[in-house]
Protein backbone atom coordinates (compact mmCIF):
# COMPACT_ATOMS: atom_id res chain seq x y z
CA UNK A 1 0.00 0.00 0.00
CA UNK A 2 1.41 3.25 -0.88
CA UNK A 3 1.08 5.71 1.74
CA UNK A 4 2.83 8.42 0.59
CA UNK A 5 2.99 12.10 2.38
CA UNK A 6 1.26 15.12 0.57
CA UNK A 7 2.84 18.52 0.45
CA UNK A 8 1.51 21.76 0.61
CA UNK A 9 1.73 22.34 -3.05
CA UNK A 10 -0.16 19.06 -3.48
CA UNK A 11 -3.08 20.91 -1.20
CA UNK A 12 -2.67 23.82 -3.01
CA UNK A 13 -3.37 22.24 -6.55
CA UNK A 14 -6.00 19.72 -5.21
CA UNK A 15 -8.15 23.11 -3.89
CA UNK A 16 -6.95 25.09 -6.18
CA UNK A 17 -8.78 22.93 -9.32
CA UNK A 18 -11.85 22.33 -7.09
CA UNK A 19 -12.58 25.87 -8.34
CA UNK A 20 -14.00 23.73 -11.26
CA UNK A 21 -15.55 21.73 -9.08
CA UNK A 22 -17.38 25.10 -7.29
CA UNK A 23 -18.51 26.47 -11.05
CA UNK A 24 -20.80 23.17 -11.20
CA UNK A 25 -22.01 23.46 -8.09
CA UNK A 26 -23.12 27.15 -8.10
CA UNK A 27 -24.04 27.44 -11.62
CA UNK A 28 -26.21 24.03 -11.35
CA UNK A 29 -28.07 25.82 -8.10
CA UNK A 30 -27.65 29.49 -9.54
CA UNK A 31 -31.00 28.19 -11.54
CA UNK A 32 -32.97 27.62 -8.33
CA UNK A 33 -32.31 31.18 -7.03
CA UNK A 34 -33.07 32.84 -9.90
CA UNK A 35 -37.17 31.35 -9.87
CA UNK A 36 -37.18 32.71 -6.47
CA UNK A 37 -37.00 36.34 -8.01
CA UNK A 38 -39.95 37.67 -9.37
CA UNK A 39 -37.42 40.35 -11.80
CA UNK A 40 -36.91 37.01 -13.32
CA UNK A 41 -40.18 35.81 -13.75
CA UNK A 42 -41.53 39.50 -14.62
CA UNK A 43 -38.90 39.71 -17.22
CA UNK A 44 -39.11 36.90 -19.09
CA UNK A 45 -43.45 36.68 -18.84
CA UNK A 46 -43.15 33.69 -16.43
CA UNK A 47 -46.01 32.73 -13.76
CA UNK A 48 -46.10 29.92 -10.81
CA UNK A 49 -49.97 30.28 -10.96
CA UNK A 50 -52.49 30.84 -12.75
CA UNK A 51 -53.56 30.84 -16.72
CA UNK A 52 -49.93 31.27 -17.79
CA UNK A 53 -48.61 28.62 -15.37
CA UNK A 54 -48.41 25.58 -17.79
CA UNK A 55 -46.21 27.40 -20.10
CA UNK A 56 -43.95 29.07 -17.61
CA UNK A 57 -43.60 25.09 -16.28
CA UNK A 58 -42.71 23.63 -19.58
CA UNK A 59 -39.75 27.08 -20.07
CA UNK A 60 -38.35 26.17 -16.47
CA UNK A 61 -38.53 22.46 -17.01
CA UNK A 62 -36.71 23.12 -20.33
CA UNK A 63 -34.14 25.75 -18.70
CA UNK A 64 -33.01 22.22 -16.54
CA UNK A 65 -33.47 20.12 -18.93
CA UNK A 66 -30.91 21.59 -21.58
CA UNK A 67 -28.64 22.14 -18.61
CA UNK A 68 -28.98 18.21 -18.04
CA UNK A 69 -29.13 17.04 -21.53
CA UNK A 70 -25.86 19.44 -22.68
CA UNK A 71 -23.88 17.75 -19.48
CA UNK A 72 -24.81 14.45 -20.91
CA UNK A 73 -22.75 15.58 -23.99
CA UNK A 74 -20.26 17.30 -22.26
CA UNK A 75 -19.62 13.72 -20.49
CA UNK A 76 -19.04 11.94 -23.76
CA UNK A 77 -17.05 15.06 -25.49
CA UNK A 78 -14.22 15.53 -22.20
CA UNK A 79 -12.68 12.11 -22.10
CA UNK A 80 -11.11 12.13 -25.70
CA UNK A 81 -10.18 15.64 -24.65
CA UNK A 82 -8.42 14.84 -21.78
CA UNK A 83 -6.48 11.78 -23.06
CA UNK A 84 -5.34 14.03 -26.44
CA UNK A 85 -4.87 17.31 -25.05
CA UNK A 86 -3.94 17.07 -21.18
CA UNK A 87 -6.01 16.96 -18.04
CA UNK A 88 -4.59 21.11 -17.28
CA UNK A 89 -5.22 21.81 -21.33
CA UNK A 90 -9.10 20.25 -21.17
CA UNK A 91 -9.77 22.07 -17.96
CA UNK A 92 -8.84 25.35 -19.56
CA UNK A 93 -10.96 24.60 -22.59
CA UNK A 94 -14.04 23.77 -20.39
CA UNK A 95 -13.56 27.02 -18.45
CA UNK A 96 -14.03 28.82 -21.32
CA UNK A 97 -17.03 27.27 -22.55
CA UNK A 98 -18.43 27.76 -18.89
CA UNK A 99 -16.98 32.00 -18.96
CA UNK A 100 -19.06 32.21 -22.90
CA UNK A 101 -22.14 30.25 -21.66
CA UNK A 102 -22.15 32.48 -18.23
CA UNK A 103 -22.27 35.59 -19.97
CA UNK A 104 -25.24 34.31 -22.70
CA UNK A 105 -27.48 34.06 -19.71
CA UNK A 106 -26.86 36.81 -17.60
CA UNK A 107 -26.99 39.14 -20.57
CA UNK A 108 -30.21 36.87 -22.58
CA UNK A 109 -33.05 39.67 -23.25
CA UNK A 110 -35.05 36.46 -24.74
CA UNK A 111 -36.13 33.39 -23.31
CA UNK A 112 -34.10 31.28 -26.58
CA UNK A 113 -31.25 32.94 -25.68
CA UNK A 114 -31.28 32.27 -22.09
CA UNK A 115 -32.00 28.36 -23.00
CA UNK A 116 -29.09 28.32 -25.31
CA UNK A 117 -26.73 29.62 -22.84
CA UNK A 118 -28.34 27.50 -20.06
CA UNK A 119 -27.35 24.15 -23.21
CA UNK A 120 -23.57 25.28 -23.65
CA UNK A 121 -23.57 25.99 -19.63
CA UNK A 122 -24.35 22.51 -19.20
CA UNK A 123 -22.01 21.13 -21.63
CA UNK A 124 -18.79 22.69 -19.90
CA UNK A 125 -20.38 21.45 -16.50
CA UNK A 126 -20.18 18.13 -17.74
CA UNK A 127 -17.05 18.67 -19.23
CA UNK A 128 -15.73 20.22 -15.73
CA UNK A 129 -17.80 17.76 -13.39
CA UNK A 130 -15.55 15.04 -15.29
CA UNK A 131 -12.10 16.31 -15.76
CA UNK A 132 -12.00 17.67 -12.01
CA UNK A 133 -11.79 14.76 -10.07
CA UNK A 134 -9.89 12.53 -12.72
CA UNK A 135 -7.13 15.33 -12.04
CA UNK A 136 -7.28 15.19 -8.59
CA UNK A 137 -7.21 11.53 -7.67
CA UNK A 138 -4.21 11.29 -10.27
CA UNK A 139 -2.17 13.60 -8.12
CA UNK A 140 -3.34 12.38 -4.78
CA UNK A 141 -1.36 10.22 -2.54
CA UNK A 142 -3.53 6.83 -1.45
CA UNK A 143 -3.56 7.63 2.16
CA UNK A 144 -5.23 11.40 1.58
CA UNK A 145 -7.02 10.74 -1.65
CA UNK A 146 -10.37 10.39 -0.33
CA UNK A 147 -9.89 14.07 1.44
CA UNK A 148 -8.31 15.27 -1.51
CA UNK A 149 -10.78 14.41 -4.08
CA UNK A 150 -13.49 14.69 -1.63
CA UNK A 151 -12.80 18.37 -2.20
CA UNK A 152 -14.66 18.20 -5.37
CA UNK A 153 -17.75 17.09 -3.76
CA UNK A 154 -17.06 19.55 -0.91
CA UNK A 155 -17.17 22.59 -3.54
CA UNK A 156 -19.90 21.05 -5.60
CA UNK A 157 -22.08 22.09 -2.62
CA UNK A 158 -20.44 25.53 -2.57
CA UNK A 159 -23.54 25.81 -4.57
CA UNK A 160 -24.92 27.23 -0.96
CA UNK A 161 -22.93 30.78 -2.32
CA UNK A 162 -25.94 30.14 -5.13
CA UNK A 163 -28.52 30.73 -2.49
CA UNK A 164 -26.64 33.59 -0.74
CA UNK A 165 -26.28 35.45 -3.82
CA UNK A 166 -30.24 34.84 -4.40
CA UNK A 167 -30.73 35.99 -1.19
CA UNK A 168 -28.39 38.98 -1.43
CA UNK A 169 -30.02 39.94 -5.21
CA UNK A 170 -33.25 39.96 -3.48
CA UNK A 171 -33.07 43.33 -2.14
CA UNK A 172 -31.18 44.85 -4.91
CA UNK A 173 -33.97 47.57 -6.17
CA UNK A 174 -32.66 47.43 -9.81
CA UNK A 175 -34.88 45.05 -11.00
CA UNK A 176 -33.03 44.04 -14.28
CA UNK A 177 -29.61 43.97 -11.94
CA UNK A 178 -31.14 41.55 -9.44
CA UNK A 179 -31.32 38.00 -11.77
CA UNK A 180 -28.54 39.51 -14.32
CA UNK A 181 -26.28 40.26 -11.19
CA UNK A 182 -27.10 36.82 -10.01
CA UNK A 183 -26.13 34.70 -13.26
CA UNK A 184 -23.05 37.24 -14.35
CA UNK A 185 -21.29 35.76 -11.11
CA UNK A 186 -21.04 32.03 -12.85
CA UNK A 187 -18.28 33.51 -14.43
CA UNK A 188 -15.87 33.98 -11.50
CA UNK A 189 -14.85 30.56 -10.46
CA UNK A 190 -13.85 29.11 -13.85
CA UNK A 191 -12.40 33.01 -14.59
CA UNK A 192 -10.26 32.52 -11.72
CA UNK A 193 -9.38 28.72 -12.63
CA UNK A 194 -8.08 29.64 -16.22
CA UNK A 195 -6.25 32.33 -15.03
CA UNK A 196 -4.38 30.14 -12.62
CA UNK A 197 -4.01 27.34 -14.55
CA UNK A 198 -0.95 27.48 -16.09
CA UNK A 199 0.68 27.61 -12.78
CA UNK A 200 -0.89 23.94 -12.26
CA UNK A 201 1.31 20.51 -13.20
CA UNK A 202 0.01 18.04 -15.48
CA UNK A 203 -1.15 14.88 -13.79
CA UNK A 204 2.07 12.16 -13.85
CA UNK A 205 0.14 9.30 -14.66
CA UNK A 206 -0.90 10.95 -17.56
CA UNK A 207 2.41 11.95 -18.86
CA UNK A 208 3.57 8.39 -18.16
CA UNK A 209 0.87 7.29 -20.34
CA UNK A 210 2.57 9.68 -22.83
CA UNK A 211 5.85 8.58 -22.12
CA UNK A 212 7.39 11.44 -20.71
CA UNK A 213 8.85 9.69 -17.53
CA UNK A 214 10.74 12.96 -16.99
CA UNK A 215 8.20 15.17 -16.63
CA UNK A 216 5.94 12.82 -14.46
CA UNK A 217 9.64 12.38 -12.02
CA UNK A 218 9.17 16.27 -11.56
CA UNK A 219 6.01 16.34 -11.04
CA UNK A 220 5.44 13.48 -8.21
CA UNK A 221 8.50 15.33 -6.79
CA UNK A 222 7.07 18.73 -6.20
CA UNK A 223 4.02 16.36 -5.08
CA UNK A 224 4.88 13.75 -2.35
CA UNK A 225 7.71 14.27 0.09
CA UNK A 226 9.01 11.20 1.60
CA UNK A 227 11.65 10.54 3.85
CA UNK A 228 15.01 12.48 3.66
CA UNK A 229 17.21 9.97 5.23
CA UNK A 230 15.79 7.41 1.60
CA UNK A 231 18.50 7.34 -1.04
CA UNK A 232 16.87 9.20 -3.87
CA UNK A 233 16.17 5.60 -5.94
CA UNK A 234 14.07 4.97 -2.98
CA UNK A 235 11.98 8.25 -2.24
CA UNK A 236 8.15 8.21 -2.49
CA UNK A 237 8.35 9.91 -5.82
CA UNK A 238 10.60 7.39 -7.29
CA UNK A 239 8.76 4.32 -5.75
CA UNK A 240 5.10 5.85 -7.11
CA UNK A 241 6.65 6.77 -10.68
CA UNK A 242 8.03 2.69 -10.84
CA UNK A 243 4.52 1.64 -9.50
CA UNK A 244 3.03 4.13 -12.18
CA UNK A 245 5.04 2.62 -15.24
CA UNK A 246 4.81 -1.01 -14.33
CA UNK A 247 1.36 -0.88 -14.24
CA UNK A 248 1.13 0.67 -17.46
CA UNK A 249 3.21 -1.77 -19.45
CA UNK A 250 0.99 -4.61 -17.57
CA UNK A 251 -1.95 -3.08 -19.27
CA UNK A 252 -0.84 -2.31 -22.46
CA UNK A 253 -0.10 -5.84 -23.04
CA UNK A 254 -3.31 -6.07 -23.46
CA UNK A 255 -4.36 -2.46 -24.70
CA UNK A 256 -4.58 -2.06 -28.41
CA UNK A 257 -5.85 1.50 -28.12
CA UNK A 258 -6.99 4.12 -25.59
CA UNK A 259 -10.70 5.06 -26.08
CA UNK A 260 -14.59 4.17 -25.40
CA UNK A 261 -13.77 0.57 -27.88
CA UNK A 262 -11.37 -0.39 -25.43
CA UNK A 263 -13.36 0.68 -22.47
CA UNK A 264 -16.00 -1.93 -23.05
CA UNK A 265 -13.31 -4.52 -23.93
CA UNK A 266 -12.41 -6.45 -21.10
CA UNK A 267 -14.84 -7.74 -18.71
CA UNK A 268 -13.00 -6.32 -15.64
CA UNK A 269 -13.61 -3.21 -17.57
CA UNK A 270 -17.24 -3.30 -18.16
CA UNK A 271 -17.55 -4.40 -14.68
CA UNK A 272 -16.39 -1.19 -13.33
CA UNK A 273 -18.30 1.08 -15.81
CA UNK A 274 -21.46 -0.63 -14.47
CA UNK A 275 -20.33 -0.03 -11.19
CA UNK A 276 -19.42 3.95 -11.81
CA UNK A 277 -22.68 4.69 -13.83
CA UNK A 278 -24.93 2.73 -11.44
CA UNK A 279 -23.70 4.86 -8.39
CA UNK A 280 -24.30 7.96 -9.72
CA UNK A 281 -27.52 7.13 -10.82
CA UNK A 282 -28.25 5.91 -7.54
CA UNK A 283 -26.77 9.75 -6.01
CA UNK A 284 -29.40 11.08 -8.06
CA UNK A 285 -32.33 8.63 -7.73
CA UNK A 286 -32.19 9.77 -4.01
CA UNK A 287 -34.61 13.02 -5.35
CA UNK A 288 -31.44 15.70 -4.84
CA UNK A 289 -31.65 17.57 -7.57
CA UNK A 290 -35.50 17.29 -7.92
CA UNK A 291 -35.69 18.87 -3.90
CA UNK A 292 -33.04 21.46 -5.22
CA UNK A 293 -34.29 22.66 -8.29
CA UNK A 294 -37.61 23.20 -7.07
CA UNK A 295 -37.06 23.80 -3.56
CA UNK A 296 -38.12 27.65 -3.68
CA UNK A 297 -41.30 26.18 -5.38
CA UNK A 298 -41.87 24.00 -2.90
CA UNK A 299 -41.13 26.36 -0.29
CA UNK A 300 -44.07 28.32 -2.03
CA UNK A 301 -46.29 25.24 -2.02
CA UNK A 302 -45.67 25.23 1.71
CA UNK A 303 -47.01 29.02 2.17
CA UNK A 304 -43.87 30.79 2.65
CA UNK A 305 -43.30 33.74 0.84
CA UNK A 306 -40.59 37.05 0.42
CA UNK A 307 -37.41 36.34 1.44
CA UNK A 308 -37.73 33.44 3.33
CA UNK A 309 -37.44 31.22 0.52
CA UNK A 310 -34.41 32.02 -0.36
CA UNK A 311 -32.83 32.41 3.17
CA UNK A 312 -34.29 28.84 3.41
CA UNK A 313 -32.54 27.81 0.41
CA UNK A 314 -29.02 29.11 1.12
CA UNK A 315 -29.57 27.62 4.33
CA UNK A 316 -29.79 24.55 3.08
CA UNK A 317 -27.15 24.64 0.79
CA UNK A 318 -24.96 25.67 3.45
CA UNK A 319 -25.45 22.75 5.48
CA UNK A 320 -24.84 20.64 2.25
CA UNK A 321 -21.29 22.08 2.11
CA UNK A 322 -20.64 21.50 5.54
CA UNK A 323 -21.53 17.96 5.49
CA UNK A 324 -19.72 17.40 2.48
CA UNK A 325 -16.40 19.01 3.86
CA UNK A 326 -17.27 16.01 6.90
CA UNK A 327 -17.79 13.24 4.24
CA UNK A 328 -14.56 13.79 2.79
CA UNK A 329 -12.04 13.99 6.42
CA UNK A 330 -13.84 10.86 7.13
CA UNK A 331 -13.60 8.74 3.61
CA UNK A 332 -10.27 7.62 4.53
CA UNK A 333 -11.16 6.71 7.81
CA UNK A 334 -14.29 5.11 7.61
CA UNK A 335 -13.85 3.65 3.78
CA UNK A 336 -15.97 4.65 0.98
CA UNK A 337 -18.74 1.74 1.21
CA UNK A 338 -19.68 1.99 4.63
CA UNK A 339 -20.23 5.73 4.40
CA UNK A 340 -22.62 5.68 1.12
CA UNK A 341 -24.75 3.56 2.26
CA UNK A 342 -26.00 5.94 4.67
CA UNK A 343 -28.43 7.34 1.78
CA UNK A 344 -30.91 5.12 3.94
CA UNK A 345 -31.21 7.87 5.91
CA UNK A 346 -32.30 10.40 2.60
CA UNK A 347 -34.88 7.84 1.95
CA UNK A 348 -36.34 8.37 5.88
CA UNK A 349 -35.95 11.73 5.85
CA UNK A 350 -37.96 11.79 2.38
CA UNK A 351 -40.19 9.87 4.03
CA UNK A 352 -40.79 12.49 6.39
CA UNK A 353 -40.81 14.90 3.99
CA UNK A 354 -43.50 13.15 2.21
CA UNK A 355 -45.77 13.13 4.58
CA UNK A 356 -45.85 16.75 5.61
CA UNK A 357 -46.70 17.92 1.86
CA UNK A 358 -49.33 15.42 1.73
CA UNK A 359 -50.77 16.57 4.97
CA UNK A 360 -50.17 20.18 5.29
CA UNK A 361 -49.17 21.68 1.64
CA UNK A 362 -51.84 24.69 0.88
CA UNK A 363 -52.59 24.86 4.46
CA UNK A 364 -51.99 27.60 6.72
CA UNK A 365 -50.78 25.07 9.65
CA UNK A 366 -47.42 26.44 10.71
CA UNK A 367 -46.23 23.03 12.58
CA UNK A 368 -46.48 20.98 10.06
CA UNK A 369 -44.91 23.56 7.03
CA UNK A 370 -42.16 23.63 9.72
CA UNK A 371 -41.84 19.77 9.91
CA UNK A 372 -41.58 19.85 6.22
CA UNK A 373 -38.58 21.96 6.05
CA UNK A 374 -37.02 20.00 9.08
CA UNK A 375 -37.16 16.88 7.04
CA UNK A 376 -35.57 19.07 4.58
CA UNK A 377 -32.71 19.72 6.22
CA UNK A 378 -31.90 16.35 7.77
CA UNK A 379 -32.37 14.94 4.25
CA UNK A 380 -29.64 16.83 2.68
CA UNK A 381 -27.41 16.43 5.85
CA UNK A 382 -27.74 12.51 5.04
CA UNK A 383 -26.99 12.98 1.96
CA UNK A 384 -23.88 15.33 2.12
CA UNK A 385 -22.74 12.96 4.63
CA UNK A 386 -23.09 9.93 2.71
CA UNK A 387 -23.20 10.36 -1.52
CA UNK A 388 -22.06 13.61 -2.84
CA UNK A 389 -18.13 13.49 -2.25
CA UNK A 390 -18.08 9.56 -1.98
CA UNK A 391 -19.48 8.98 -5.15
CA UNK A 392 -16.85 11.29 -7.21
CA UNK A 393 -14.10 9.76 -5.18
CA UNK A 394 -15.05 6.18 -5.70
CA UNK A 395 -15.81 6.99 -9.49
CA UNK A 396 -12.55 8.59 -9.55
CA UNK A 397 -10.41 5.70 -8.41
CA UNK A 398 -12.07 2.47 -9.89
CA UNK A 399 -10.68 2.71 -13.52
CA UNK A 400 -7.28 1.95 -14.49
CA UNK A 401 -5.19 5.09 -16.36
CA UNK A 402 -5.82 4.40 -20.07
CA UNK A 403 -9.76 4.45 -19.06
CA UNK A 404 -9.90 6.13 -16.54
CA UNK A 405 -11.14 9.46 -18.53
CA UNK A 406 -14.06 7.57 -20.27
CA UNK A 407 -14.98 5.97 -16.96
CA UNK A 408 -15.56 8.55 -15.34
CA UNK A 409 -16.86 9.83 -18.16
CA UNK A 410 -19.44 7.30 -18.40
CA UNK A 411 -20.15 7.64 -14.71
CA UNK A 412 -21.01 11.08 -14.44
CA UNK A 413 -23.19 10.84 -17.76
CA UNK A 414 -25.03 8.71 -15.28
CA UNK A 415 -26.03 11.64 -12.98
CA UNK A 416 -26.74 14.01 -15.72
CA UNK A 417 -29.16 10.87 -17.30
CA UNK A 418 -30.88 10.44 -14.67
CA UNK A 419 -31.05 14.85 -13.89
CA UNK A 420 -32.86 14.81 -17.04
CA UNK A 421 -35.28 12.24 -16.72
CA UNK A 422 -36.45 13.29 -13.23
CA UNK A 423 -36.37 17.02 -13.25
CA UNK A 424 -38.25 16.42 -16.82
CA UNK A 425 -40.92 14.44 -15.34
CA UNK A 426 -40.83 16.44 -12.51
CA UNK A 427 -43.32 19.68 -13.34
CA UNK A 428 -45.60 16.70 -15.06
CA UNK A 429 -45.84 14.30 -11.84
CA UNK A 430 -46.23 17.29 -9.23
CA UNK A 431 -49.28 18.42 -11.27
CA UNK A 432 -50.77 14.48 -11.77
CA UNK A 433 -49.66 12.99 -8.66
CA UNK A 434 -48.11 15.78 -6.42
CA UNK A 435 -46.60 14.29 -3.40
CA UNK A 436 -46.63 10.95 -4.65
CA UNK A 437 -43.66 11.10 -7.12
CA UNK A 438 -41.65 11.24 -3.78
CA UNK A 439 -42.69 7.40 -3.16
CA UNK A 440 -39.31 7.16 -6.34
CA UNK A 441 -37.01 8.79 -4.29
CA UNK A 442 -37.97 6.41 -1.00
CA UNK A 443 -37.57 3.10 -2.62
CA UNK A 444 -34.83 3.72 -4.88
CA UNK A 445 -32.15 4.15 -2.17
CA UNK A 446 -32.61 1.44 -0.24
CA UNK A 447 -31.85 -1.04 -3.17
CA UNK A 448 -28.78 0.60 -4.30
CA UNK A 449 -27.60 0.63 -0.27
CA UNK A 450 -28.36 -2.87 -0.55
CA UNK A 451 -26.05 -3.16 -3.83
CA UNK A 452 -23.25 -1.13 -2.38
CA UNK A 453 -23.05 -3.20 0.76
CA UNK A 454 -23.33 -6.82 -1.06
CA UNK A 455 -20.99 -6.24 -4.65
CA UNK A 456 -19.02 -3.18 -4.47
CA UNK A 457 -15.31 -3.67 -3.18
CA UNK A 458 -13.79 -1.01 -1.21
CA UNK A 459 -10.87 0.82 -2.33
CA UNK A 460 -9.58 3.31 0.50
CA UNK A 461 -6.16 3.09 1.33
CA UNK A 462 -5.12 1.06 -1.95
CA UNK A 463 -3.40 3.45 -4.63
CA UNK A 464 -5.02 3.69 -7.97
CA UNK A 465 -2.79 1.13 -9.59
CA UNK A 466 -3.89 -1.44 -6.00
CA UNK A 467 -6.87 -0.87 -6.96
CA UNK A 468 -7.02 -3.04 -10.46
CA UNK A 469 -6.90 -6.71 -8.43
CA UNK A 470 -9.79 -5.98 -7.17
CA UNK A 471 -12.04 -5.92 -10.17
CA UNK A 472 -9.84 -9.32 -11.11
CA UNK A 473 -7.00 -7.73 -13.39
CA UNK A 474 -2.63 -7.09 -12.40
CA UNK A 475 -1.84 -4.94 -10.07
CA UNK A 476 1.35 -3.27 -8.87
CA UNK A 477 2.09 -3.11 -5.10
CA UNK A 478 4.65 -0.05 -3.95
CA UNK A 479 6.72 -2.33 -1.93
CA UNK A 480 7.04 -5.04 -4.42
CA UNK A 481 8.95 -2.66 -6.54
CA UNK A 482 12.08 -3.10 -4.22
CA UNK A 483 12.09 -6.53 -3.33
CA UNK A 484 10.35 -9.89 -4.04
CA UNK A 485 11.48 -11.24 -1.02
CA UNK A 486 9.49 -8.61 1.08
CA UNK A 487 6.11 -9.16 -1.41
CA UNK A 488 4.23 -11.53 0.82
CA UNK A 489 4.87 -9.77 4.10
CA UNK A 490 4.90 -6.00 2.84
CA UNK A 491 0.81 -6.74 0.95
CA UNK A 492 -0.40 -8.45 4.12
CA UNK A 493 1.04 -6.00 6.21
CA UNK A 494 -0.33 -3.13 3.88
CA UNK A 495 -3.64 -4.59 3.52
CA UNK A 496 -4.27 -5.30 7.43
CA UNK A 497 -6.77 -3.08 7.87
CA UNK A 498 -10.82 -2.91 8.33
CA UNK A 499 -11.40 -1.89 4.77
CA UNK A 500 -12.40 -4.75 2.47
CA UNK A 501 -12.62 -8.61 2.95
CA UNK A 502 -10.04 -11.04 3.19
CA UNK A 503 -10.49 -12.95 -0.48
CA UNK A 504 -10.16 -9.46 -1.59
CA UNK A 505 -6.63 -9.21 0.36
CA UNK A 506 -5.59 -12.35 -0.68
CA UNK A 507 -5.94 -11.11 -4.01
CA UNK A 508 -4.13 -7.98 -4.16
CA UNK A 509 -1.16 -10.09 -2.33
CA UNK A 510 -1.08 -12.96 -4.79
CA UNK A 511 -1.40 -10.89 -7.82
CA UNK A 512 1.45 -8.40 -6.67
CA UNK A 513 4.49 -10.34 -6.12
CA UNK A 514 6.90 -9.07 -9.59
CA UNK A 515 9.53 -11.13 -11.55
Amino acid sequence: MSSGTSTRYNFLIVFFVALGSFTYGFNSAISGSVLGLTSFLDYFNLSTSGPDAARSNRIIGANNGLFAGGGIIGCFLVPTLLDRCGRRLAIQLTTLICIISAALQAGSVHVAMLLIGRFLNGIGIGMIDVAVPIYQAEISPASKRGRMVGSHGFLVTKQAMAGWVGYGCFFITNPALQWRLCLAIQILAPLLLLVGSPWMPESPRWLCLKARVPEARDVLNKLHSSNSSQPEEDSLAERELRQIRVQLEIENQTTTSHGWKEAFSRPSYRRRLLYGFFLQCIAQSTGVLVVNNYQILLYDGLGLRGSIPLLLYACYNSLAAFMNWVNSLILDRFGRIRIMVGLIGCSLSLCGFTAMVAEFVGTDNKIGNGFGVFFLYLFVFFYGGSMDASSYVYCAEIFPTPIRAHGVGLSVAGLFIMTLIYTQAAPTAFAEVGWKYYLVFIIIPWIGAFVFQKLYPETAGLSLEEIAVLFGDEGVQHENLNSNEKASSSVEAGLSTDFGDKSQQSAIAEHTEMP
